[in-house]
């Protein structure tokens, strides 16, 4: 019989491999990939998968941070350094666009589809809070349309968010062409910031 060791390295390989296939799935094609891709291309069974770490809501959980929440909240923490308030909601949008066409995950983060999650609720609760945080310094300042809210901002992402998912993928070209309307559209009277930010 194999010795306890053993058995206990066997699973931390098993996890190992789980979590690089999970991250490499995820990234390339968001967090629907069928767990029995996952499975295959980790070299175990599906079964496996749930007994590691409990479905697809506990992998999901471990592997968050490298998938979605590391290059998110880098966005944010970014965005928060730039002093103009118009600059700095410009810069975020353009940066949230480019990790939805970048990283389909954060497509599946915003529309919310594993709500059972806390760790993906917890990253829109903290996305949320920003929205808010951003569109108010922007229309104090002028930067914005008086009546752009946080709701709009938010509509914004999840419209992007849908296109992405479940229509056809733009060249990136369009995409980013999209992203300078959007901003032209929400600018306000006072806004400094014009033309194309750069991309992140």
């Amino acid at each position: 019989m194999p010795s306890e060791s053993r058995l206990r390295a066997d699973a931390r390989r098993n996890s190992e491999q789980i979590r690089a296939a999970a991250i490499g799935a995820f990234q390339g094609r968001g967090l629907t990939v069928p767990l029995e891709e996952v499975a295959k291309a980790a070299g175990v069974s599906k079964a496996t998968i749930f007994n590691r770490f409990g479905g697809r809501i506990g992998l999901i959980e471990a592997v968050i941070e490298e998938v979605v929440a590391a290059e998110l909240f880098a966005a944010i923490d970014r965005t928060r350094t730039i002093a103009d308030a118009g600059e700095r909601i410009a810069y975020y949008l353009t940066a949230i666009r480019d990790l939805q066409y970048r990283q389909p995950a954060v497509n599946d983060v915003l529309l919310q589809t594993y709500p059972n999650s806390q760790q993906l609720m917890e990253i829109c609760r903290a996305g949320s809070e920003v929205n808010d945080e951003l569109v108010a310094a922007a229309r104090a300042s002028g930067a914005l349309r008086p009546e752009f809210t946080a709701g709009d901002l938010h509509a914004l992402f999840v419209d992007t968010a849908l296109a992405l998912k479940h229509g056809k993928r733009p060249p990136r070209d369009a995409f980013d062409r999209r992203t300078t309307y959007l901003l032209d559209g929400i600018r306000g009277p006072r806004s400094t910031s014009g033309g194309r930010m750069d991309k992140p």
